[in-house]
């Protein structure tokens, strides 16, 4: 089935059309079209995502997106179906996406489906290109799997049996992997967004700079947490007698970065905060696939794009003669394919999401 896919879950819009076949015994994704329009322009001097700004923007944005999609000869006649996300995610923006996807779904006379973006990041790992369309044995990732879903809002690990059953091994019990990112950019006046600002900057720091903790490492539970290490980084700042502290909220007002000085150097900090991050998520997501006899070990999620945690996960996982997967950049950020291939499982599960916005959706 030929699926049009609407993602309006934070600040990226985006709108995508996916051909799905093969069922759920080996499924096959190709993204025809995949269209992301991002706000971060618009939220960069709040430090974060408004909500309301967020839902004014997606309105905007989609029927410029369906535009484009229409001048690619994508027609109602050419689609089978609609999906939307419904969760989790900004209310305000989930309910752009949802309302605009209801109306679409009427007016083109199309069954709408409701998915769920989580399941949306987890099944990224199936989606090729049109234009480098592989056979489905290229794909197939073999199970038992252990999968690491990180993003900003979500850190979870998952032992898969199969493409439609999972056991939740453990989350995030605070801050997530990529809010932890964001908050600690905010101590030191990086801009919006700050996770890849941290890696951009790390890259000319020593990740052994500063010893600052791995929050619950060697728990033997696989839960995270990352609430200690922002706080960590807060009380370091102060100790070193950095003044230029900004508030865990969002402000206006930019402060001038203070990059280098006989005590602080930016980089050695986003060095070493990128590396105590990685550490946890390496090192949890590595020991379950030891303990389950994980044949398989996949990586998705928006903090997925940082190519320091995709190099250490790949590393660990190939040591271990362990397969290791995760998603092109354009699919591992927030995007509409993903979310097609989430409702094309959903549609054969039979499974059925209310077409209403669900902030606190989980896997």
């Amino acid at each position: 089935m030929k699926i049009l896919s609407i993602e309006t879950s934070c600040d990226d819009t985006a709108i995508a059309v996916v051909e799905a076949s093969g069922g759920l015994n080996r499924p096959v994704f190709t993204v025809l079209q995949n269209t992301v329009s991002s706000q971060i322009a618009i939220h960069q001097p709040f430090g974060g995502v408004v909500p309301n700004l967020a839902k004014r923007e997606h309105q905007k944005n989609l029927p410029l997106l369906l535009q484009l999609i229409a001048k690619k000869k994508i027609t109602a006649k050419s689609i089978d179906a609609i999906a939307v996300t419904v969760g989790p995610g900004l209310e305000p923006a989930l309910w752009a996406g949802i309302e605009f996807a209801k109306q679409l779904a009427k007016d083109w006379q199309k069954s709408l489906i409701g998915a769920n973006h989580m399941e949306g990041h987890l099944y990224s790992n199936w989606l090729t290109k049109s234009d480098k369309k592989q056979v489905t044995s290229d794909r197939e990732i073999v199970f038992p799997a252990i999968a690491l879903v990180v993003s900003g809002g979500h850190t979870i690990l998952l032992k898969m049996d199969s493409l439609t059953k999972w056991k939740k091994l453990g989350e995030t019990r605070d801050d997530a992997a990529g809010e932890a990112f964001d908050k600690i950019a905010r101590l030191i006046n990086l801009p919006y967004p700050g996770g890849p600002e941290i890696e951009r900057l790390a890259r000319a720091g020593n990740p052994k700079a500063i010893a600052f903790p791995r929050p619950m490492l060697k728990d033997k539970n696989y839960d995270f947490s990352f609430s200690g290490l922002k706080t960590s980084v807060l009380y370091y700042l102060r100790d070193i007698g950095f003044t230029d502290v900004v508030s865990f909220r969002p402000s206006l007002k930019r402060k001038k970065l203070l990059v280098q000085s006989d005590k602080f150097s930016v980089a050695d900090v986003c060095a070493s905060v990128q590396q105590a991050i990685v550490d946890v998520l390496v090192g949890k997501t590595i020991r379950a696939a030891r303990q389950y006899g994980a044949q398989s070990v996949l990586l998705c999620g928006g903090v997925s794009a940082n190519k320091y945690l995709q190099d250490n996960l790949k590393l660990k996982a190939k040591s271990l003669k362990l397969d290791f997967h995760c998603p092109t950049r354009e699919y591992n950020t927030d995007n509409a394919a993903m979310i097609a291939a989430a409702a094309y499982i959903q549609k054969l599960r039979k499974k059925k999401l209310p077409i209403a916005a669900d902030a606190t959706l989980s896997l």
